[in-house]
């Protein structure tokens, strides 16, 4: 379990030096789909009244937090898209003892859903009024600001009026043991960069995805001179994504049918959690660039 925390590429994480992401790899670990649905919708039960409550990820935030018991309080937190999609779900999701996270996907009487960078097709209409896709349950004895994180193992059951898509997938066995042993070796010659140089590189990074260029060894040497840093460790961060490219290879899902534009893929990617943490399993040069660049007909609700 963890707190409630953006979740990381596992090959971000080794730019300052932590090694932990290594042994992740190897460890026995619970696999989740990742579904690409907006906004990512939380509800059940409000530790801190008992009372049943919807709301965006805004219901862990430490200051302006915005929990909703009853649509007059969403019409007050939340407006347009978004406070719509809350009153639907106040009146159709089902109560729940305990907190959920899930992706808002659609509305029914329909087959085909495109909630943000992917379309999702079923095979028949849906007939409930509203579908998400839980993914996280959450455990806290104080405020929702303290929830700790944990994958859902079970999916609740889908009602008359809310369809829910349940995360089922599995990894193949692999034996990684050979290539983290070698990214192992490798980081020996790596002098790692600070928190502070680890974000603009990361920007760096993503711009480079956003575009469709190449991180190869002349990228890695420009970002390298561009920083001041080792490029070595930028040798490692392509060792560690290709590591999580193979292992992405190696799952599968049964959910519904997924397309970027008209290219059918994977979906999203997948949720990856053992002992060590929780990482997402992604195609970036597909999903995260399609994602950079979409066009947003709305921005979800912060």
């Amino acid at each position: 379990m963890t707190k409630n925390l953006h979740l990381e590429h596992p090959e971000d994480t080794i730019l300052t030096g932590d090694l932990s992401v290594l042994d992740w790899f190897t460890e026995d670990s619970h696999l989740s789909l990742k579904i690409d649905g907006s906004p990512a919708i939380v509800w059940g039960t409000d530790p801190a009244t008992g009372t049943f409550f919807v709301g965006t990820k805004s219901v862990f935030n430490k200051k302006l937090i915005k929990i909703n018991h009853s649509h007059e309080e969403i019409d007050v937190n939340h407006v347009g898209n978004v406070a719509n999609i809350l009153h639907h779900c106040f009146d159709n999701l089902p109560d729940f003892d305990g907190i959920i996270q899930g992706d808002f996907i659609g509305y029914g009487g329909e087959c085909t859903f495109c909630p943000n960078t992917i379309t999702y097709v079923f095979q028949e209409t849906i007939q409930q009024d509203i579908i998400v896709a839980p993914h996280t349950i959450y455990v806290t004895k104080t405020d929702l600001c303290d929830a700790i994180a944990s994958p859902m193992m079970l999916c609740p059951k889908s009602t008359d009026h809310c369809l829910f898509i349940a995360p089922n997938c599995e990894q193949l066995d692999e034996d990684w043991s050979g290539i983290v042993s070698f990214a192992r070796q490798m980081s020996t010659l790596c002098e790692f960069m600070d928190d502070k140089q680890s974000k603009r590189v990361k920007q760096q990074l993503n711009a480079c995805i956003r575009e469709g260029s190449p991180i190869n060894d002349i990228m890695q040497d420009a970002i390298a001179d561009d920083n001041d840093i080792d490029v070595n460790v930028l040798r490692l961060w392509s060792l560690v994504k290709s590591i999580k490219d193979d292992m992405l290879v190696t799952c599968n899902n049964d959910g519904p049918d997924a397309y970027i534009g008209l290219d059918e893929c994977d979906g999203e990617g997948y949720v990856r959690t053992n002992d060590l943490g929780m990482y997402k399993l992604i195609n970036r040069e597909l999903f995260s660039c399609a994602n950079f660049n979409m066009e947003r007909d709305w921005q979800p609700a912060l």
